[in-house]
């Protein structure tokens, strides 16, 4: 199959920095609510953190096709309709079960205006996925997309189907169309062995706890859902862990492991809870976030449950609030 050339505005190279995989709203009948995603884009985007649409928090495995491609359209018309944010990368989640619908998806995502596709291992038939078929999946899907792709690594959602670093090694090399990876398995020594794979191809952290040895590691920066909460610590984070790294003085390397402990601690709060929970601290911190679609039940936040979660936040929360 011919390689296809990167239509991204930013080419093959993801650009470094922050992103949050958005929460998807629905209405109380569990439709999506549009309108209030696009109000959930920009308020991330202006906060100058990356959008990842469609993934793993945006509860892609719940939407039809057709959704898919509306809350993409979403996406790219909220960022369009604010000058400021015309250059914010949008990321959107293509994957599914099969090779086909991936690569519909992808391209579909790459006309309505996706910058990067974030695609994850097919697990429905994980026994059946040796190495070599899953280097094939994400070949065919790299080699057909119009948009450079980003494999999801993501063993929890994909049956237990978890990427090596030997076997990302040989995805990265088969395709100049594979920009990067997510890692989501929270192997901080995986991460350590591919930020050098290749000048071009970035490395992200699926959780904002361990991001300031993620870029000591070289990474490129992390795809966290603690960005919903508290999109400008997180983005704090990163400048100044990374002006600490840099040893310019502007921020001490003391400082920066005092933010990422307050940052940590919230991202296992948020961690513990998942959907339901982020979408609850959401509801209660912006107003809106509401509740997964089903089979995921609301946050149970009864018996002070719902009141010892924002507790558990206020820490990040206060720092948000300053910034």
């Amino acid at each position: 199959m011919p390689s296809v050339s990167s239509a991204s505005k930013f080419g093959r190279l993801v650009p470094k920095g922050v992103y949050a995989p958005l929460i998807t709203p629905f209405n109380a009948d569990q439709s999506v609510n549009i309108d209030t995603f696009k109000r959930h884009v920009q308020y991330i985007a202006s906060a100058g953190v990356g959008i990842v649409a469609l993934g793993s928090m945006g509860e892609s495995v719940h939407l039809t096709h057709s959704e898919r491609n509306k809350v993409v359209v979403a996406a790219r018309e909220a960022l369009d309709a604010d000058p400021s944010l015309k250059d914010v990368p949008l990321v959107v989640g293509t994957g599914a079960c099969s090779t086909y619908e991936t690569i519909q998806l992808t391209q579909e995502a790459a006309e309505r205006g996706a910058d990067f596709a974030m695609v994850i291992a097919p697990g429905y038939f994980a026994g059946a996925l040796n190495p070599k078929a899953l280097k094939q999946f994400f070949v065919d899907v790299a080699e057909a997309s119009p948009i450079p792709i980003i494999v999801y690594n993501y063993p929890g959602a994909s049956a237990g189907l978890d990427i090596n670093s030997d076997l990302m090694t040989e995805i990265a090399a088969a395709s100049a169309n594979i920009a990067g990876c997510k890692l989501t398995c929270g192997s901080v020594g995986k991460l350590t062995r591919l930020t050098y794979l290749r000048d071009d191809f970035a490395v992200l952290g699926g959780f904002v706890d361990f991001l300031g040895p993620s870029l000591l590691a070289g990474a490129a920066g992390g795809i966290t859902g603690t960005a919903n909460v508290a999109p400008k610590t997180c983005l704090k984070l990163y400048k100044d862990t990374m002006a600490a790294l840099s040893g310019d003085g502007s921020v001490s390397l003391a400082s920066a492991q005092q933010l990422q402990g307050v940052v940590s601690r919230a991202d296992w709060v948020l961690q513990k809870v998942g959907i339901s929970g982020t979408k609850y601290a959401l509801e209660q911190v912006k107003g809106y976030g509401g509740v997964p679609r089903r089979p995921l039940l609301p946050f149970d936040e009864a018996d002070g449950k719902g009141q010892k979660l924002l507790e558990d936040l206020q820490e990040i929360l206060a720092i948000e609030k300053k910034l």
